[in-house]
Formats: C-alpha cells, structure tokens, sequence
C-alpha cells in the first residue's frame, strides 16, 4: 500500500483524503472536518494507513485583493504542514491551477470541470454523480463539499510525481 494524505485546506475546515496509489487512488478514508479535529487527527491517519507522502493544495495570489479568511487559510497550511513533517512525512504542495491544467488541461477550468473529468476517470458504473448508491457504490461513495478538491490534489500530485520520474 501507498498511502497519500491530500488535504484542501480552508480557514475553518478542511476537507482531506487518505488513497492508495497502489490500488488505482482508491480512497481509504476521507471527510470535511474542523481543521482543529483535523490537526489533531494527522499523527492518528498517518500511523494508521503508514502515510510516507501529505501533499496540500497551495494558496496562490493572481493579483487579486484577499481577505482575511484567505490569510488564515494560509496559517492552517501551515499548520498542517508542521504536524506532518515533525513526523517523519514528506509534504508538497499543489496549486489549484496546477490541478486544472493536470485534470482538465485547461486553466481555466471550474471546480464542476475538475469534479466532470474525475467521475470520467475513475468512476465505474455510476458516471452521473460517480457514488452509486448505498447498496451499489461506485468508486466516490461518501464523497462530498472540499473531499472532490482533496481528491483533486492527490490525483495532481501523483501525476507530477510520474512526469518528474519519467
């Protein structure tokens, strides 16, 4: 198993997963939580899935004023970033448009576009939504809010990591 810890961070909850590089991205656990609940549940998913890789999505200014939720984002990245790395975990970032351009080709790609061509990708039977239903799950079963953009980093980050190799 290859287990990566993706997280899109916000300056209240994150949302974040836990997939298997190994097993084709399958998703072992994912949620939206508060980021306090979240930085203290890190060193619990790390030694659980023996997590070696965390990767973030990455705040990036394009010019454009911010406000303070933006800021506080930034201290959370931060923050996550302290709690991984103290153990022993390699952590990258990602930046959203690195996860357009990876995903969609195309920059200026929406959130529903990342979301369209990850259910293209991966989805198995259900290519409306890609979760199925309770007794029929597809490949997204449980998956909702800021965990399609966790997902979205993991996928970003696994495919520069291939690039790099190559």
């Amino acid at each position: 198993m290859e287990a990566i810890l993706s997280i899109d961070p916000g300056n209240t909850e994150s949302g974040f997963v836990v997939t298997d590089r190994s097993d084709g991205m399958k998703i072992l656990k994912c949620g939206k939580v508060k980021n306090v609940e979240l930085k203290a549940d890190i060193p619990k998913i790390i030694e659980e899935y023996n997590v070696k890789n965390a990767v973030i999505e990455m705040i990036a200014s394009y010019g454009m004023a911010v406000g303070r939720e933006v800021f506080e984002t930034c201290v959370w990245v931060g923050r996550f970033k302290e709690v991984i790395t103290a153990l022993g975990c390699e952590c990258d970032y990602i930046y959203r448009r690195e996860e357009k351009l990876y995903i969609c080709g195309d920059s200026r790609a929406k959130d529903a576009n990342i979301r369209r061509a990850l259910i293209d990708e991966f989805a198995e039977h259900d290519f409306k939504s890609g979760k199925g239903t309770k007794k029929n799950p597809d490949f997204f079963y449980g998956v909702s809010k800021d965990v399609w953009m966790a997902f979205a980093v993991a996928v970003t980050w696994c495919r520069k990591r291939e690039e790099d190799d190559a």
